[in-house]
């Protein structure tokens, strides 16, 4: 039995359920008595241990799991009865003022706000697009060079023709000791021996990579190094310290020639160059796709939320934020960080997951009224597309095909996919060009 549903906010609502307490205690004798012909007992034979002592032994969790199979039941049926989309889970409570021989609960939960989502039509969205050229190709090969770089001693004879003295410059790889004080005292991390980097790359401070440039072999130099306000050691960070270094060791890069044996290293078997390009252009085009895709995603999902109103549930809000704060831990404790005592409070994931929330439910609304639903064939060939980059594809269809969840995952990508293409169609929609380091250098998600 349950009571009228009150309206305790915008989504909030509660109801009293109650069911009479001789249907609780007959429901507890019959599971004791099942559970009694299997009860075991020091000194007595299986099925043959006292009434008694099985319901001390499992009456308080069986009258628990009676207690909670009842209220479930009625909840479930008093939110059919009125119609209650109810999202999260109840909070289950029990009446101090029951009736007698009456058990009595209050539900409160949340339940699915309507989503009015305005007109799209009036709706405006700038798209991105841009184009692979050869100044793109040309520079992810120079890319690939430097990743297959190796090093020879700088001032030996034969590199460049020169045998003389060298001196350290930009693209070198340099060794070298070093030391820092500050007020005259060495501090944590200051210190190191046989530490290389590569001139130019700006792992180092710029203050110490300029005071290296320059320097021979042997050398030795003293300068202040001023650390930045926001430098991630905070013992240092804004103050100005004294290094000397000394340079142990210099190499300079040797990139390999782009030849046909340049080629084989990226898998072109017969050293064709002509082919290596073509290869390079379709990744390209392959990654910039992809990009352009989640830019124009993000787009359409700020219009969405900008044109959509809602009051969104705290508890599904709730639930996602401790969804990501798990994510992060696991993600976190893979990369090999100690998180067994890192805080991970849900307050920093709130933004992000209301977020999610919000467009789940607008998805959800726009899904539904417009059938978009992902088909099996749309499913397949985005399958497809992702076993294209794979030397079998026929691994990738069978690694997707064999676990739902990893369908399931596909299939949202496509339902997003087909809301993206429907709002674009429907809105008023402008493109512009942007330049290929631009588009790479974004990370755009929805």
């Amino acid at each position: 039995m349950a009571t009228a549903v009150e309206t305790l906010g915008k989504l909030e609502r509660r109801l009293t359920i109650s069911f009479p307490l001789t249907d609780v205690r007959t429901e507890v004798e019959k599971r004791l008595k099942q559970q009694a012909k299997s009860a075991k007992a020091p000194g007595f034979r299986p099925g043959k241990v006292p009434m008694k002592m099985v319901a001390q032994q499992y009456g308080y969790q069986i009258e628990s799991d009676v207690l909670n199979d009842k209220v479930g039941r009625a909840f479930n049926e008093a939110a059919n009865e009125n119609q209650l989309r109810v999202a999260g889970f109840p909070k289950i409570e029990p009446k101090e003022d029951s009736a007698e021989g009456v058990l009595s609960f209050d539900a409160t939960f949340e339940v699915y706000p309507e989503v009015v989502i305005g007109d799209l039509s009036g709706v405006e969205i700038e798209t991105v697009k841009a184009d692979v050229s050869e100044a793109e190709i040309e520079k992810t090969i120079e890319i690939l060079r430097k990743q297959r770089v190796h090093y020879h001693t700088k001032g030996e004879a034969g590199e460049h023709g020169d045998g003389g003295e060298a001196i350290a410059a930009n693209g070198d790889r340099v060794t070298v000791d070093f030391v820092g004080v500050i007020d005259g005292v060495e501090f944590p991390g200051g210190k190191a021996e046989d530490y290389a980097f590569v001139l130019g790359e700006g792992r180092m401070l710029p203050e110490f990579e300029a005071a290296t440039v320059g320097l021979k072999v042997g050398e030795a130099k003293t300068f202040p190094l001023a650390f930045p306000e926001d430098y991630h050691g905070a013992d240092v960070a804004g103050k100005t310290a004294e290094f000397t270094i000394t340079l142990k060791k210099l190499e300079w890069a040797h990139l390999p020639a782009v030849d046909a044996e340049f080629a084989k290293s990226l898998g072109m078997e017969d050293g064709d160059l002509d082919k290596m390009r073509a290869d390079i252009k379709v990744n390209l085009e392959r990654e910039v796709a992809g990009r352009v895709k989640a830019r124009n995603k993000e787009a359409v999902m700020d219009a969405l939320v900008k044109v959509t109103e809602m009051e969104v549930p705290k508890v599904m809000i709730a639930q996602d934020a401790e969804r990501l704060a798990e994510m992060t831990r696991q993600d976190m404790a893979q990369r090999g960080m100690d998180v067994k005592d890192m805080p991970f409070p849900q307050e920093l994931f709130a933004t992000k997951a209301e977020r999610r929330v919000r467009l789940g439910l607008i998805l959800s609304q726009l899904v539904g009224d417009n059938k978009l639903q992902a088909t099996p064939e749309q499913v397949k060939a985005q399958i497809e597309d992702f076993a294209q980059s794979y030397e079998d594809p026929r691994e990738v269809l069978k690694y997707y095909y064999s676990d739902r969840r990893r369908l399931s995952e596909v299939e949202a990508l496509v339902l997003e996919e087909n809301v993206v293409n429907y709002v674009l169609g429907i809105a008023k929609v402008t493109a512009k060009a942007v330049a290929f380091d631009e588009l790479m250098g974004s990370n755009a998600q929805a």
